[in-house]
Formats: C-alpha cells, sequence, structure tokens
C-alpha cells in the first residue's frame, strides 16, 4: 500500500462498524415499532370489546315508591 496502510486500513475498519452499525439500529427501530404497533392493536382490541355491565344491586320487592 505504499506506506498508506495505517491510514486506509481504520478507513475501511470505521466504514464497517458504520454499516454494522446502521444495519443493527435499523433492526432495533424495526422491532421497537413492531412492539409499539402490537401494543397499539391489543389496546384498541380492548377497547373496541363490549365491556361486561357491573353487577346491579338487589332490590327487595315492594322498594320502589314510583311503583305506588
Amino acid at each position: 500500500m505504499g506506506g498508506y496502510a495505517p491510514y486506509v486500513w481504520p478507513a475501511w475498519g470505521v466504514t464497517l462498524a458504520v454499516l454494522v452499525g446502521g444495519g443493527l439500529q435499523a433492526v432495533a427501530e424495526h422491532r421497537r415499532r413492531l412492539r409499539e404497533l402490537r401494543r397499539r392493536q391489543r389496546r384498541a382490541a380492548a377497547d373496541a370489546a363490549p365491556r361486561e355491565a357491573a353487577p346491579r344491586k338487589a332490590v327487595p320487592r315492594g322498594s320502589h315508591d314510583a311503583r305506588a
């Protein structure tokens, strides 16, 4: 390399590190967004599902004043 090896090999190393780091970051971001999407879908499905009504208190017969 005519004496330029101390400059060329680190340049290759830095380039490789940047490319690998960018790929790893893209994969991590993709996974994070998929988790967020699944969480939002679960939340939307839970909000759309019919909710059970709260149990009503038993009212003894004859205690309704409106019937009288």
